[in-house]
């Protein structure tokens, strides 16, 4: 496999992983969520993540970018484990895992952006990832202001 093939095929199963394992953390955080409102804020996150899923799979089907189950990663796991221990120990859960949604949505910018720095990337596929990013960073903007008024 060309090398340059290989490295969009490695960023694009990354961001795959990335958006499993926010699927699967925001599916915790809804669980931890005691606000229906809230619970539904992370149910809708779940919907968006899994339409970006779709996206980036579709985008390139020559490239082996996993199953379309959702698996997630060693590290995600992990993670979630902490917002467990985090939503026991915490007086406000829905704070707690409102905290840890920006986190993650931070994160994930930085993984979007380390994406669109490829050069080689396939002007189309730029297009989709940027996208992502756009609705990523403002969702973002709406995820601190529930933290903040609540």
């Amino acid at each position: 496999m060309n090398t340059d093939i290989a490295k969009i095929e490695d960023r694009l199963k990354d961001l795959v992983s990335k958006n499993e394992d926010a699927i699967k953390g925001f599916e915790k955080a809804s669980e931890n969520s005691k606000q229906v409102g809230i619970k539904s804020y992370f149910e809708k996150k779940i919907i968006d993540r899994m339409q970006f899923l779709r996206e980036l799979r579709a985008s390139v089907p020559e490239l082996n970018l996993g199953s379309v189950e959702i698996e997630g990663s060693a590290a995600g796991t992990l993670h979630r484990t902490w917002m467990d221990v985090k939503a026991f120990f915490a007086e406000d859960n829905d704070e707690a895992m409102l905290e840890e949604a920006v986190r993650g949505d931070k994160a994930a910018i930085n993984d979007y952006d380390n994406a669109l720095a490829e050069v080689m990337m396939p002007h189309r596929l730029k297009e989709i990832i940027r996208a992502q990013k756009e609705f990523l960073q403002n969702d973002l903007e709406t995820t601190e202001i529930l933290e903040h008024h609540r």
